[in-house]
């Protein structure tokens, strides 16, 4: 059982489908998040505006493919794991040419009981990408403070090395000006 949040775009336009993918879904994802979208301008602005941990996709949809979606997918969010769940997908060539064109796998839908089965490998998959991204995002605010820390480090030491500079350059000063008066003295 997955049980970090996950992030799903399903991208399916037959009700009865949706239903039965989102109960096999919560088989195996208890915080499984499923934003649901049939046209493509709202595929693009779920993408753009908050990228899903995976996208499970139909092939034949009425207005355009499934690989008109994994084109777009691979556009805006290249890591998103894409997958096809279609039943659309009966010919080996074809499914073979999804894969080589990017997708991460497909499921037939006469699977539709097992389909958490099927889909498990790769939630378990995102969910370990989503761990070490969250290690990432914790290295990264440690690595800016890091930064933050040396930034004023250097600040403070460019401007006591400044000060320095200036000591000495009085000090030259008075070097000098004492200088000229020993030799002024000494004429």
């Amino acid at each position: 059982m997955i049980t970090n949040k996950i992030r799903i775009l399903l991208i399916e336009d037959n009700e009865t489908d949706v239903v039965l993918m989102k109960r096999q879904i919560a088989k195996i994802a208890n915080n499984a998040y499923i934003q649901i979208a049939i046209d493509l301008n709202q595929i693009e602005s779920i993408l753009e505006t908050s990228t899903p941990d995976i996208i499970l996709c139909d092939y034949n949809l009425p207005t355009f493919t499934g690989m008109e979606v994994l084109e777009l997918a691979q556009e805006i969010a290249p890591f998103t794991t894409f997958v096809f769940v279609t039943g659309s997908i009966n010919d080996e060539e074809l499914a073979a040419e999804t894969i080589l064109n990017g997708a991460s796998g497909y499921i037939l839908k006469k699977n539709m009981e097992i389909l958490h089965k099927k889909l498990l490998p790769y939630f378990t998959a995102v969910d370990k990408n989503s761990v070490v991204r969250t290690a990432a995002s914790r290295r990264i605010a440690e690595s800016k403070e890091t930064v933050a820390i040396l930034e004023k480090f250097l600040k403070t030491s460019f401007r006591q090395d400044q000060d320095h500079k200036e000591s000495i350059r009085r000090i030259k000063e008075d070097l000098l000006k004492i200088k000229q008066r020993y030799n002024a003295e000494d004429s």
